[in-house]
């Protein structure tokens, strides 16, 4: 007979509150900077390439973001981009940085509902510094029994935390709405993995649903996570 769920881990950005329409305007608003100084029409794809290649150098976030931003915006104008530009680009983090948190629907009730059956661990990636804001601003933290800000989301990620915090991962779910981060890794961990997607989901998140695997389920948003649940056990 299958364990009963002790520990239930919830990613942050786009599963509890918006993030990613906050880089998207950014980078909107980064195109508009640029496009009277260079050629902008495969301008997604240069900031992506350099993104990807400055992950292991800055890690996840807005800080990384914004210096991805700069590189892209110096290489694409071969250095000859105005300083003032620069300054904007580094008032555009700023701002990311100190944009009120929007949570998303059904996440403070499902919370509510689940805090009392559950262990609760919130895990995420990101800037520390950023990360710890929003869970502030949030209003979310009293809800989580502990909080882990990782560096990246891999299955030694996961039997860790589930470990230090749980009954192990066998006995945990992982809620996100990244396949990539959240889903794929905790199953191949030996938990759960609830895929809540969200409409706007970072490229570098993607890849194939584990549909085949047992231990893999999909909602529509965090209001059906409680019927789930008590399905799964």
């Amino acid at each position: 007979m299958p364990s009963r769920i002790t520990t239930l881990g919830f990613d942050a950005d786009d599963t509890l509150w918006q993030n990613e329409q906050f880089f998207r305007a950014s980078e909107k608003h980064f195109a508009d900077l640029l496009s009277a100084h260079a050629n902008v029409d495969n301008l997604s794809d240069r900031l992506l390439a350099i993104e990807k290649r400055n992950l292991d150098l800055y890690g996840f976030g807005t800080k990384g973001f914004t210096l991805s931003l700069i590189e892209t915006a110096v290489e694409v104008t071969e250095g000859q981009l105005p300083t003032s530009v620069i300054a904007e680009i580094l008032a555009a983090g700023r701002e990311m940085l100190r944009h009120p948190v929007e949570t998303l629907p059904h996440v403070r009730e499902t919370l509510e509902q689940v805090a009392d059956q559950y262990r609760l661990v919130l895990i995420t990636k990101g800037d520390l510094f950023d990360q710890e804001r929003k869970l502030a601003q949030s209003g979310l933290g009293d809800f989580f029994d502990a909080v882990e800000i990782v560096s990246t989301k891999d299955q030694e990620t996961y039997k860790r935390v589930f470990n230090r915090h749980g009954d192990g991962p066998e006995r945990a779910v992982m809620v996100g709405n990244s396949l990539k981060s959240d889903v794929v890794p905790a199953i191949e961990a030996g938990g759960w993995g609830i895929f809540v997607p969200h409409e706007l989901t970072w490229v570098l998140e993607h890849v194939e649903a584990p549909v085949t695997e047992q231990r893999f389920r999909q909602i529509d948003h965090l209001g059906e996570l409680l019927p789930l649940l008590a399905e799964i056990g």
